[in-house]
């Protein structure tokens, strides 16, 4: 199937993506942290381990340019990985991402994925009446978090990266509910903190599992 992007500006047809609709996945993991030896990684591995019906995606492992160099008023082509992640978030039932928290946002990794990958048009649209429509809706989703910040502290700075991916990214393109699992004061965490981390995570992937619909998805039609 092929979906139209539209200039938001003005309405000019600017390219197509094509999305493989065979098959679906219960979920899709996507580590947005460029380092393979961090807690966020760890974290990502376990929970695609323990699910048992999960595929890991990696960002730092895929070829594509994080930056849209005309907004979305240019065509700029889908890398072959990118092309084949658009594909796996439409054949998810949930999308799980884990991602640190750097200067109270996200790595420009994760953010330059979803602004490529993210389309208009193809995971969300506005209405005639300028209201936003998610076009991924019929899907779950998590958040899985670290920072260094300490959790009592949250209140104060807002927990914005967070709020960010969940609700401006995935709860916007139509993803709901989306949980979120916050691991705070990481860089004073002992392993045995992290060891139950690593547990937790794994206990939660089991419960998805377990909850996971067994459907057959057609996206909203753009």
């Amino acid at each position: 199937m092929s979906k139209i992007l539209v200039d938001p500006g003005n309405a000019q047809i600017v390219g197509t993506v094509k999305i493989n609709l065979g098959g679906t996945m219960s979920a899709l993991v996507i580590d947005g942290h460029p380092n393979p030896d961090s807690l966020t990684a760890a974290l990502a591995r376990r929970y695609t381990d323990a699910h048992g019906d999960a595929r890991l995606l990696a960002l730092r492992e895929l070829d594509f340019d994080p930056v849209s160099h005309f907004g979305y008023r240019g065509d700029q082509p889908l890398e072959p990985d990118l092309a084949d992640a658009l594909d796996a978030v439409f054949a998810a039932d949930r999308i799980v991402v884990t991602t640190p928290t750097w200067w109270a946002s996200t790595p420009a990794l994760l953010k330059g994925f979803f602004d490529r990958i993210l389309l208009p048009k193809v995971t969300y649209r506005y209405r005639a009446n300028g209201l936003p429509e998610g076009l991924l809706a019929g899907r779950t989703g998590r958040v899985i978090i670290t920072s260094d910040t300490p959790r009592w502290l949250l209140p104060f700075t807002g927990d914005t990266a967070a709020k960010q991916v969940a609700a401006n990214t995935l709860s916007f393109c139509g993803i709901r509910p989306v949980r979120t699992m916050r691991f705070t004061n990481v860089r004073h965490a002992s392993e045995a903190a992290r060891t139950g981390w690593l547990e937790r995570v794994a206990k939660t992937a089991e419960r998805d599992r377990a909850s996971a619909p067994v459907t057959t998805r057609e996206p909203a039609t753009a």
